[in-house]
């Protein structure tokens, strides 16, 4: 049997995205400065990012289970490398978009990586837990990469920011090296071509995966859009300044780490299902409260709703992280990385066409927050998809009665 994967090495290989997404943004507007760009288009290196980090899964997942976690970790972390470079000597804007493709495709192959190795070292039914904790662990980073990085703006520059990705890729891809073991099992699945429908099929059309991936992804969706949208509207309509907007949305990580630590107990005591409609209901409450104060200047009138919504895709981390890999121990590294393309590319397409409504932003947002429940609407609908992913959430942990 394989050694498991430390529970350390996870922490450091699931930071790479958050910390990709969050350092840099107190210095959006120098940036825009600097390269002489819209402001808009240095807000879209984000979409940039996770476009290729999305994208990039239906490559790594087969290249994780046909050649093994650690290479693909590995050729991971040379890539964010470069891309963090890139960034960092970037004087075009041009330029700062393919940086952060070359990123997001490095972080990517991490991710991939590091998810894989959960389902291959703990099993489906611990799997859940694990997740929702790194789903704690990647919170920290919003809790203080933007702190991080308005102070190495303030002392620097901009480019300050990428110089310390690149410095965190040099260790992280130290302790890699030194102390990643190789967890792919051996019936994992790997013949054939690496891109094919055959190898996708199978996860696709599986009932189960396409419920909690599609929460999954609506969860992100609503991340994405917060994340895209509060430095214009912390920075820019409501006047603050970068360090109270660093404040702000490290008070929102830090709800998102209480949230993500006590989600696997309280799943355990509720139910999947009960702590699943508890998430759909949290998101309700916050679109409806986004809405009733959108008019107010002051930034808890959007930071409140936003706090809400953060405590209820904690439990739908907590839930569907886990279920939706469940069915495929033999093809971890596929399923993980069509999880991957749904919670990336899915979820920031989402979020695009939902930012083409003729709406204002902040309504935008409370429409993704909305969606959840329709997403659970729309399942239930399928009545005999419905009632194999209603049997496949009963587990030890879950007493909760079917619905």
């Amino acid at each position: 049997m394989t050694r498991p994967v430390p529970f350390v090495l996870l922490m450091l290989l699931v930071a790479f995205s958050p910390l990709a997404i969050d350092i840099f943004l107190p210095a959006v507007p120098a940036m825009a400065d600097a390269l002489a760009a819209p402001l808009p288009q240095v807000q879209a290196t984000v979409a940039v990012f996770l476009l290729a980090m999305g994208l990039g899964q239906l490559l790594a997942g087969p290249l994780a289970d046909r050649y093994g976690r650690r290479p693909l970790a590995l050729s991971g972390v040379a890539l964010y490398l470069a891309g963090s470079l890139m960034a960092a000597w970037a004087n075009q804007i041009e330029v700062l978009w393919l940086a952060r493709l070359l990123q997001g495709f490095g972080a990517c192959a991490v991710v991939v990586a590091a998810m894989s190795g959960v389902r291959d070292s703990y099993g489906p039914e611990r799997a859940g837990p694990i997740y929702s904790y790194l789903n704690g662990v990647i919170c920290v980073v919003p809790a203080l990469a933007p702190l991080l990085g308005g102070m190495l703006a303030a002392l620097w520059d901009w480019r300050a920011t990428f110089y310390f990705m690149a410095a965190y890729a040099l260790l992280a891809g130290a302790l890699v090296a030194w102390r990643l073991p190789e967890t792919r099992p051996a019936d994992t699945r790997s013949e054939g071509a690496l891109v094919s429908w055959a190898r996708y099929q199978p996860v696709l059309s599986h009932p189960v995966f396409q419920y909690h991936a599609g929460f999954i992804m609506l969860a992100m969706a609503v991340i994405i859009g917060y994340v895209s949208l509060a430095p214009v509207q912390l920075m820019v309509a409501m006047k603050q300044s970068p360090m109270a907007f660093s404040l702000w949305f490290g008070a929102n990580a830090a709800i998102n780490i209480a949230a993500a630590f006590a989600a696997p107990s309280i799943v355990a005591r509720v139910g999947k299902r009960a702590a699943l409609r508890l998430a759909i209901g949290l998101c309700l409450v916050a679109a409806i409260a986004l809405l009733l104060l959108a008019d107010l200047s002051h930034p808890a009138a959007f930071m409140g709703p936003v706090f809400i919504s953060s405590i209820g895709f904690c439990f739908v981390f907590a839930v569907c992280g886990g279920s939706a890999l469940a069915p495929f121990g033999e093809r971890a590294g596929t399923a993980s990385a069509l999880l991957g393309l749904f919670q990336m590319t899915g979820a920031s397409v989402l979020v695009g066409l939902v930012n083409l409504l003729p709406v204002a932003p902040v309504a935008s947002l409370a429409v993704l927050m909305l969606l959840p429940l329709v997403w659970l609407g729309l399942a239930r609908l399928n009545r005999a998809g419905h009632q194999q992913v209603q049997a496949a959430m009963v587990s030890v942990s879950d007493n909760a009665p079917a619905n």
